[in-house]
């Protein structure tokens, strides 16, 4: 992975939904603080997730935070995906994803920046966390930007997708933000 004396870098990949993706970019402010003598979090963000991070007013906060974030072109540009593929990052982080993104990855699409990322580092054999929003069939409930709440349905074939994730080689789900320092701990503590 990463050389002696150099910090170790993982990509975080940021998608187009909306629930969770305060409490992750905190997470993740506070993860690249506590790990900063050894990690650089690389952030990649697709098109549409792009939008929400706007949306919430995240953008600028990320930017701040971390050296390194690029915006989806196309489905490799930024080149992640060969990157991933020699290894360069310790895992691949995808956190919050969409249902979209999820199903392409449980179907083997590659046609996005994120989903052609996922696959290739399980094909490269480096380990992927995913946080979906969508996990558990039935109704959730997100804060939007404006602090309201809104109710949505998790549909059971969403759900499905997720299942079929935690049956891939080398990939492992989450369910909240509170979990990712786990991952920190297991790739980073001595």
């Amino acid at each position: 992975m990463a050389h002696s004396g150099s910090k170790r870098k993982i990509a975080w990949g940021i998608t187009g939904s909306g629930d969770r993706i305060e409490e992750t970019v905190q997470a993740m402010i506070r993860l690249q603080q506590q790990y900063d003598d050894v990690v650089d979090v690389r952030v990649f963000v697709s098109k549409a997730g792009e939008q929400v991070i706007k949306y919430y007013k995240l953008f600028n906060i990320l930017e701040k935070h971390f050296d390194k974030v690029w915006v989806e072109i196309n489905a490799n540009s930024p080149f992640l995906a060969g990157q991933l593929q020699v290894k360069r990052y310790e895992f691949l982080l995808l956190a919050p994803a969409t249902s979209n993104t999820v199903a392409k990855i449980s179907l083997g699409l590659a046609d996005s920046l994120l989903s052609n990322a996922a696959i290739m580092s399980q094909k490269a054999f480096v380990p992927t966390y995913i946080m979906p929003c969508d996990y558990m069939p039935g109704i959730i409930t997100t804060i939007l930007p404006d602090g309201s709440e809104m109710r949505l349905r998790i549909r059971k074939e969403d759900a499905q997708h997720v299942n079929s994730l935690r049956r891939m080689e080398d990939v492992f789900v989450i369910e909240r933000p509170s979990e990712i320092a786990g991952i920190f701990e297991k790739h980073f503590s001595s």
